[in-house]
């Protein structure tokens, strides 16, 4: 799938509610794993169309499977961080794909309603005038 086939964000938009998804990850530290990697899921599925955004999902999911001492998942993301520059350069996105070592690196797919609920919620709390 190419990137133009996504429906893009207004890219401020985008950018505020990608740090609002990673800043929700941060809270979660007392969290278990489970419960802490659909953020950074749902970050790298709404910020993969900007390179910038795509880029820090993956250091934030490397980061995070560093401080698990998951190697397997280390592994699949030092793979993601050199494929992400090609994969823009190319425009060739697996659009949906939650980034993690146990999918596909280069295979699109359905968005979870968990993880389209987590990227609405950002999006609906960016918009919010109380901020």
């Amino acid at each position: 799938m190419r990137m133009s086939d996504h429906p893009p964000q207004a890219p401020a938009l985008q950018r505020q509610a990608f740090d609002h998804l990673l800043a929700r990850f941060d809270a979660s530290a007392g969290e278990p794993p489970a419960t802490r990697w659909p953020w950074l899921e749902a970050a790298h599925v709404l910020g993969q169309t900007r390179l910038g955004l795509h880029w820090r999902s993956h250091t934030a999911m490397l980061r995070y499977a560093l401080q698990l001492r998951d190697g397997s998942e280390v592994l699949g993301q030092l793979l993601r961080l050199a494929l992400v520059s090609l994969g823009h350069l190319l425009q060739r996105l697996p659009l949906g794909n939650i980034g993690r070592a146990h999918v596909s690196a280069l295979s699109p797919m359905a968005t979870s309603a968990d993880t389209a609920d987590r990227i609405n919620a950002a999006l609906r709390a960016m918009r919010s005038p109380d901020l």
